[in-house]
């Protein structure tokens, strides 16, 4: 692990990043006449307060000259810049044509390179990215003896088995090859990680090639001035990772499925498909198929190439999570893992905190589901397993969902579309924003209902809003069903880009139905 001025240099002309390096001594391409160019940095950050002798310092984003002010001291060896900083510091300066990529390459090659000691595996999707991601580690680990680390928007295992809290669907490129050292240091042999559209977009996986990619599924989202400005430029974004993997798993029913096999093609790498059959008439030609055993369908066949595989029960309910289930053990399989492996099984008693956590019984004549459904598609799929789970029983059904602030504007009359048909009640509440305040989101969620049938309010204490929610539906005889969306167990919500402590959705419902989860 040595990055030396001289090896960082060599590296972005490699990669046609490099316009110049910028001494006080003057300007040069070539880094060996530069005092201390071979000796290796001991530091590399993004973070100036982190600043410490031998740092090297990867300038991004919003960065401003004023923030240099001391570093000199402190002991900065170099900074890599889009921008002259000279008149602030005496350090060298690589001047680069995009800091974010010269921060993937650097970083990577500062820890190492630990990718080479792991397989890869990459997951995309509008939804599915995270359940994917935790069934698939599940069978990698089970298939290992435990050698398996996962990145993930909800939690991120750098050894096999502990969990710490996530912060971003796909890590900084810096955290993610740091993580990913520790992680071979621990002796993991793989890593499953989610890939967002913004992962590419922002190049946090610059230079990075997956063993294994998963397409799951593409539905319009992260649409704003802040995201994708266009579907297109989503859609786009989630398809690189076919161009950045040597293998892709493929949904073979997702929209675009046919342009991502194009996408597949060019990149001259090969594809293996799935499709979940729940219908009888399905004659979904794919290589790996689920279906029910029984209409219950609490218990799904696995087949590959026509040939059974296993049945699972899966503690993850909703016919979605079979599809995930399906997509992880494709990964799974084009990992290394074989067909007749028990390694699968292990994906049965897998639940994801905050995803389809049921609370209270139908006993009791009250459900709470706790998931971090968020847009059109998700909210579809969530009433879809409502309706099939309890068939018969005509529940009805109240959503307590916000909308976050500044950006994916379409959720706020997605969500509304997704369900207003569907539901009895609405209760609009606070969810993450930006700086948009609560109640205009949730006023403009309100406008968007035109079902005269359905109740709708706005709530925007969100403890407020589920306790009103759940006390309603507790009024009533007959089975009700409580929806809360969108935070899954985040024990934090954002009020003006400052994280407030939160109780979470999971430990409000818990608390309410006394503690009876199904």
């Amino acid at each position: 692990m040595s990055l030396t001025l001289a090896k960082a240099a060599s590296l972005l002309l490699e990669h046609h990043l490099l316009n110049e390096i910028i001494t006080p001594q003057g300007w040069t391409l070539n880094a060996d006449g530069i005092t201390d160019a071979h000796a290796s940095f001991t530091h590399i950050t993004y973070d100036t307060r982190s600043v410490r002798k031998g740092t090297l310092l990867v300038c991004k984003g919003r960065f401003k000259p004023e923030f240099l002010d001391g570093l000199d001291d402190k002991g900065l060896a170099a900074y890599v810049s889009q921008t002259d900083y000279s008149a602030y510091t005496d350090a060298p300066g690589l001047i680069v044509t995009d800091a974010r990529k010269a921060l993937s390459l650097l970083s990577a090659e500062f820890y190492g390179r630990p990718q080479d000691g792991l397989t890869l595996i990459g997951i995309t999707g509008t939804k599915g990215k995270t359940t994917t991601a935790y069934l698939t580690q599940a069978a990698l680990n089970a298939y290992s003896g435990g050698r398996c680390a996962l990145f993930s928007s909800v939690d991120l295992c750098l050894d096999g088995h502990d969990m710490i809290p996530s912060k971003l669907t796909t890590p900084e490129s810096l955290d993610a090859f740091r993580m990913m050292r520790e992680a071979v240091d621990n002796g993991m042999r793989y890593l499953v990680m989610e890939v967002s559209s913004q992962a590419y977009k922002v190049e946090r996986v610059y230079g990075l090639t997956f063993d294994v990619g998963a397409f799951l599924n593409i539905s319009p989202d992260h649409i704003s001035a802040i995201e994708h400005p266009t579907f297109e430029d989503y859609l786009r974004c989630k398809r690189q990772l076919a161009y950045h993997s040597r293998a892709l798993v493929l949904n073979a029913d997702s929209a675009h499925a046919d342009l991502v096999r194009e996408d597949a093609a060019a990149a001259n790498i090969p594809v293996t498909d799935f499709a979940l059959r729940v219908d009888k008439g399905d004659t979904s030609t794919a290589a790996w198929q689920a279906s029910p055993v029984d209409e219950t369908r609490n218990t799904f066949r696995f087949t590959h190439n026509g040939d059974p595989v296993t049945e699972l029960s899966l503690s993850l309910p909703g016919d979605f999570n079979y599809a995930n289930a399906l997509a992880a053990m494709a990964l799974a399989h084009a990992a290394g893992v074989p067909c007749d492996s028990p390694a699968f099984s292990a994906m049965e008693p897998v639940k994801v905190p905050g995803r389809m956590e049921l609370f209270g019984s139908e006993e009791s004549g009250t459900v709470a589901i706790v998931d971090y459904a968020h847009n059109y598609a998700s909210v579809t799929s969530l009433l879809d397993f409502v309706e099939h789970r309890y068939a018969g029983r005509s529940p009805r059904i109240t959503l307590v969902a916000g909308s976050a602030g500044n950006k994916a504007l379409d959720r706020r009359r997605e969500i509304v579309e997704a369900a207003q048909h569907r539901i009895a009640r609405f209760v609009f509440t606070a969810e993450d924003t930006d700086t948009e305040p609560y109640l205009d989101i949730c006023n403009e969620m309100l406008g968007n209902v035109t079902d005269e049938h359905v109740d709708a309010s706005v709530i925007v204490d969100r403890v407020a809003a589920i306790t009103d929610a759940i006390a309603n539906a507790q009024s009533h005889d007959g089975l009700d069903v409580v929806l809360l969306i969108g935070k899954g167990d985040e024990r934090w919500i954002k009020d003006m880009n400052r994280h407030v402590a939160y109780e979470g959705d999971d430990r409000v419902a818990e608390r309410l139905l006394h503690a009876s989860k199904e």
